[in-house]
């Protein structure tokens, strides 16, 4: 009996380190220098610390189990300031609720049931509040972020052996082209310098037939009224710790307004004349909960240094643009357009 127990404790470590080792070598096989367009490979330094190489020398190291393209000295710093901070607050699987999956499946119109298996690139994971919802439905997921952000992403999901995290600028992504079946790119692409550029870098990614499914903050009057416009110019030119301290020591006035203005008729659209985020009577969640996720996504709205919203007709060009077939642009909570790859 003994030795029958130790066998099938030595077969289940088999096939445990054959599947890592599969995985491994899948997503290796996704890579390619951003540089160059040359292949990759894993090598060990005299430290016994892993790294990836070209032939031609370029090396990128893998630190914290995150592969790094980049360093953290970039234009979307705020971001991972904001989610060291805040690092699990929009993760279904912490906050008891499906926002962010109801979000997910909302915006890009994609079956649960066709994600098992599909290799899906999560363009600006964030603490990976969307690539957990791939996960949990048995999708292959490399999820990137510019920022530091990523770290957080791993930290929170490493868990999965079906993900990889890379760190890595949008406009010179290190993969191969005609490899993804999905890609996503949520909450991201209004804060990078140029969104056209930005989004122009996803579709040579997908498969043939493979879907994407993009969004932006929708460039409208009603957008351009809100009042965080009014108080950017200056805030995003705050350093990223100091203007989280001034907003955590003003928030909870503005806040405690907020809440009485949403006792109002019609006090859920008014208090958006504020400089403040609250989702009170529209997420459920607890107090706490909602106090903090207003707080941050009040940084969200004041600390990036990019906010570029889009209009309608640009965003449905872009995709036409890029051969894109099957287009459809709709409004939830953003601006969502989708394509499908022919």
């Amino acid at each position: 009996m003994v030795y029958i127990v130790i066998f099938l404790l030595f077969l289940n470590q088999y096939f445990i380190n054959t599947s890592l080792h599969y995985m491994k070598n899948f997503f290796l096989s996704l890579l390619s220098c951003p540089k160059s367009g040359s292949p990759l490979k894993i090598k060990k330094n005299k430290n016994g610390k892993s790294f990836l190489i070209t032939e031609s020398g370029n090396k990128f190291k893998i630190q914290n189990k995150v592969i790094r393209f980049e360093n953290n000295k970039n234009y979307s710093k705020n971001f991972g300031h904001q989610w060291q901070k805040f690092s699990k607050i929009q993760l279904d699987s912490f906050n008891g609720t499906n926002i962010s999956e109801d979000r997910f499946f909302l915006a890009t119109g994609w079956n649960k049931s066709e994600m098992k298996n599909k290799l899906i690139l999560d363009v600006g994971c964030g603490s990976g509040r969307f690539t957990e919802v791939a996960l949990k439905y048995g999708a292959k997921v490399v999820a990137i972020d510019y920022s530091k952000s990523v770290d957080v992403a791993q930290k929170n999901l490493g868990k999965y052996k079906n993900a990889l995290f890379i760190q890595s600028n949008i406009y010179s992504l290190p993969f191969k082209k005609k490899k993804f079946d999905f890609v996503f790119c949520l909450g991201v692409l209004q804060h990078t310098p140029n969104v056209e550029k930005a989004f122009k870098c996803l579709p040579d990614l997908l498969k043939k037939k493979g879907k994407i499914c993009v969004d932006y903050y929708w460039k409208r009057p009603k957008t351009l009224l809100n009042s965080k416009y009014l108080f950017r110019p200056i805030t995003k030119r705050i350093p990223n710790e100091k203007l989280f301290k001034i907003i955590k020591f003003i928030f909870p006035f503005f806040y405690g307004i907020s809440n009485l203005i949403s006792l109002l008729p019609y006090g859920i659209y008014l208090r958006r004349l504020l400089p403040i985020s609250n989702y009170k009577g529209i997420y459920k969640l607890s107090n706490q909960q909602h106090y903090e996720w207003a707080l941050l996504d009040t940084y969200d709205m004041l600390a990036p240094t990019y906010d570029n919203p889009q209009t309608k007709k640009d965003v449905i060009k872009w995709m036409k643009d890029c051969s894109m077939k099957k287009v459809r642009c709709l409004h939830a909570g953003h601006l969502i357009v989708r394509g499908i790859k022919i």
